[in-house]
This record gives C-alpha cells, sequence and structure tokens, in this order.
C-alpha cells in the first residue's frame, strides 16, 4: 500500500488518493456529499486526479483539486475517519471480491500488492501525415476529436465532420496554426456526404468513420423500431455512405485507408442492447468486404474495437433486463481510457505505419476481449 508520508498532489492517480490514509477518507467524504462512492471513480482510477477537472464538465473544478491537496498535505483527516479507514476500506474490497485488475498488481513473496502504473503519454511524429487529406467524422467531440487532433498535429490536412457546428468550431479554434476544414452536417444525408467529398478536393489519403450512437441497451424483444432505424442510420448507413462516396477518389489515386470505429459490442454480444450490437457487427463486416474487395487495389479497410472509454456518449438503460445482463457481464470490464488513447489505435491504422494490416478489427479495450 502507498506509505503514508509519501505526498499527495493533482498529478497523483485517484487509486493512489482512494488508497492513502488521508487521501481516502477525504475522497470519500467529498463522493458521499455527492451521493456516490468510490466505486463511481473506478473506470478512471488510474488517471491523475487532475484530469476529473476536464472529465467532469465543470463538477469538479480545480479549486477542488487544490483544496484536496492542501487539505492532504496538512493531514487533515474528515470527522468519524480514523487514520486506519483506507487500509480497513481497502482490505474490505479485497475481501469482497476487489475489482482490480491484475496489471493493477505487483509480486512479492507475500502476494500481490497494488504499485503505481506510469501514465501513458502521447508520443507525436510530426510529420506522419504531412501532405495528406484526411477525413474524421464526429470529430467535434469524444474519440473523433481526438483522432481529428492527432491527424492535425502530425502534419495532415483534416476535413473535420460532426452534427454540431458549435463543437466543430471549438475544435477548429483549439489548434488555431492546424489545417483544418470543419464540415458540419449530418452523415445520413447525402446533400453532407457530398459537401464533406467536396471539401476534402482531389486527394482523400484517409476516413476515419468515428461518428456513432449508442442505443438504450434494449433486447431484440423490447427494442422499438426508433431505436432500430436511428442507430443503424447513423452508425451503419453513414459509414457506408461516406466509405461508398470516397472509394473512387481512393481508387483513381491507386491507394487510400479507411477505419471504421465498430465497438467491443461488434466482438460480443454483452456489451450494449440489441440494436447497437447488430449495428456494429455490420461494421464490422462492411469493413471486412471493403477490405476484400479493394485491397488488391490499394486501399486498405481496417476497424478499431473501443473498450471503455470516456466520450460524450451516454448509455441509457430503457430495459430492466438489458441493464441486470449488460452490468453483470461489466463485472470483468478494464479501466476506462480517454480519447487520446483510441486515437492512437485509430492513427496507426490510418498511417502508412499500418501498411500491411487490411481487413483486420483490432480491439483497443485494454485486454478485455480477452477476458
Amino acid at each position: 500500500m502507498p506509505s503514508s508520508s509519501a505526498p499527495l498532489s493533482a498529478d497523483s492517480s485517484i487509486a493512489t488518493w482512494l488508497e492513502h490514509p488521508i487521501g481516502g477518507p477525504l475522497m470519500r467524504e467529498l463522493l458521499a456529499q455527492g451521493g456516490q462512492d468510490a466505486d463511481a471513480l473506478r473506470p478512471v482510477r488510474r488517471l491523475a486526479l487532475k484530469r476529473l477537472v476536464t472529465l467532469s464538465k465543470g463538477q469538479f473544478p480545480a479549486e477542488l483539486v487544490e483544496q484536496l491537496v492542501a487539505r492532504a498535505a496538512a493531514g487533515e483527516v474528515p470527522d468519524g475517519a480514523g487514520s486506519g479507514e483506507a487500509g480497513s476500506a481497502a482490505g474490505g474490497a479485497g475481501a469482497s471480491g476487489d475489482q482490480r485488475t491484475a496489471g493493477d498488481l505487483g509480486s512479492t513473496e507475500e502476494g500481490l500488492v497494488p504499485v503505481e502504473r506510469p501514465e501513458w503519454v502521447e508520443r507525436l511524429d510530426g510529420g506522419r501525415f504531412a501532405g495528406q487529406t484526411v477525413i474524421v467524422t464526429g470529430a467535434g467531440s469524444g474519440i473523433g476529436r481526438a483522432t481529428a487532433s492527432r491527424v492535425a498535429r502530425e502534419g495532415g490536412r483534416v476535413i473535420a465532420v460532426d452534427i454540431s457546428a458549435e463543437r466543430l468550431d471549438d475544435f477548429a479554434a483549439s489548434l488555431p496554426e492546424a489545417d483544418i476544414t470543419p464540415v458540419a452536417g449530418d452523415i445520413t444525408s447525402d446533400e453532407a456526404i457530398a459537401a464533406i467529398v467536396s471539401a476534402a478536393g482531389e486527394r482523400i489519403d484517409g476516413l476515419a468513420n468515428v461518428a456513432g450512437i449508442m442505443d438504450d441497451m434494449t433486447p431484440v424483444g423490447e427494442v422499438t423500431d426508433e431505436v432500430w432505424n436511428r442507430v443503424f442510420a447513423i452508425n451503419v448507413t453513414g459509414t457506408m455512405k461516406l466509405t461508398r462516396a470516397v472509394i473512387p477518389v481512393m481508387l483513381a489515386q491507386g491507394k487510400g485507408s479507411i477505419v471504421n470505429v465498430a465497438s467491443e459490442a461488434a466482438l460480443r454480444g454483452s456489451a450494449a442492447g440489441a440494436a447497437y450490437t447488430a449495428s456494429k457487427h455490420a461494421v464490422a463486416g462492411l469493413t471486412k468486404s471493403t477490405a476484400f474487395m479493394y485491397g488488391p487495389s490499394g486501399v486498405r479497410a481496417n476497424a478499431v474495437a473501443p473498450g471503455p472509454t470516456i466520450t460524450n456518449i451516454e448509455a441509457r438503460f430503457a430495459s430492466p433486463l438489458g441493464a441486470e445482463r449488460v452490468r453483470q457481464a461489466m463485472a470483468i470490464l478494464p479501466d476506462a481510457v480517454e480519447a487520446d488513447a483510441l486515437a492512437a489505435s485509430i492513427t496507426f491504422l490510418l498511417s502508412d505505419d499500418g501498411v500491411n494490416v487490411n481487413g483486420a478489427i483490432l480491439p483497443s479495450d485494454g485486454g478485455w476481449s480477452a477476458a
């Protein structure tokens, strides 16, 4: 366990805070004030405490982080919490089935003990997309924004597509020196597809089909036509339409890379409801068909299957059965990652680094698909 003398800071992981004899009670007190417990932070426990400022969208301000650090430094323990509370809580969790994965543990003669893992740091290749034009859908937020940002920062010209013009403007403003062309539109619309291809111009080197929506976790016996049709329209039809539109350009230049965002739901039946699961299986099939048909002509098509990722896509549980079954399956869910970790996988396949990869469905899920 972390030493009680080890100083806590905004750069310390959330797990370190929760396991600390002073930081743990402070965090639990804060969570209790919002009607939550430490389980609420499990998906992000490996992230630095300061990351909550951005991820919480204003609910966890920087001032609160500073207050926690100051209180921990002063040795302040909330009323009713003894110095051994964090250790007792951690021990109780272990006795009842602590959900830490083996990757969080180190081996000693006395057994497995938690160790602090270094946080992943993005490494840019400034010229990886130099001279290339890449279309990225869903670029206004989440995985799409992270992907568009990485392509732009690695020298590419980005056609950034999103349903929200406001989100696109915010993204473009965040990288004022980058070559970004925002195109607001609905990817299920033929007019929007034409506008995207027109904005790209005569050369399209890459397409990242990231835009997508979640369903309401309903099993097939309860799914409505409205949910089914909307999920398929965006996740499958929109992906197909834009892929269909860029294929002639890529064939004419004898080269191109298409990366579709599937999901863990493309690999299993326990990650979502019937509509989303079926739609992402369809994306996987579309990817493989595209790879087979056009691979000999120089066009590669691959898909990334994300695991738990911190994005603005929220899941609703409209079915008690769906909620019960999906939550049960998620007991083995690995830690959630931020969108830039998925962008690393997507841009690898988009770039020439993925030259010999075609028709692959790459799980980028922290090992969830191996469980």
